[in-house]
């Protein structure tokens, strides 16, 4: 699965979901996402810009792999592999045992949409502040999907520099910034 995704920052959340609510966008809720991100023994996930997470949301985690991004796309595009695990804390002892180092974390609140085939998130990260994300998952036609996230965007009122990078990467520009 490719996942195709345009991130923007933005000012502030509450316009644009006022107009997910009159487009009658179909609220998911909003919940704590802490990511707890982890590098390889065998190979440096900073250099190939790929990355391993460990996601605590709510009452369960998810284990993710996210492949090193895809540039024909024109927006953010990367593999992106997902599954459920009874215990993210289980799972993390075995990346400790396999030679897996924690490298950082991320904490935001996320509130969730679906339109159309459309998932939106309305994201408050702790360090950088406010993001609205559109993403569409595909196998296939890019053209489509990206075509799709473009005339949602406009109707929503999402506007700005896509932001290519993902919130572990800003995150650790910022921490290095201040650092220097």
């Amino acid at each position: 699965m490719i996942e195709i995704e345009l991130k923007v920052r933005v000012d502030a959340l509450d316009l644009i979901r006022e107009r997910l609510t009159r487009k009658n966008a179909q609220s998911l809720g909003r919940i704590h996402e802490h990511d707890l991100y982890y590098n390889a023994p065998h190979r440096d996930f900073g250099r190939t810009d790929e990355a391993m997470r460990v996601r605590y949301t709510n009452d369960h985690a998810v284990i993710t792999y996210k492949g090193a991004k895809l540039q024909s796309y024109g927006l953010k595009a990367r593999e992106e592999l997902n599954t459920a695990v009874e215990s993210g804390e289980v799972f993390e002892q075995i990346l400790v045992r396999l030679g897996f180092t924690r490298t950082t974390e991320v904490n935001k609140w996320r509130e969730n949409y679906r339109l159309g085939n459309a998932a939106i998130s309305l994201d408050t990260v702790d360090e950088l502040g406010t993001f609205v994300e559109i993403e569409i998952v595909t196998e296939e036609d890019s053209k489509t999907a990206t075509d799709e996230i473009d005339r949602i965007a406009k109707e929503i009122g999402v506007s700005g520099e896509p932001i290519l990078t993902s919130y572990l990467e800003l995150l650790l520009v910022k921490r290095s910034e201040v650092r220097s």
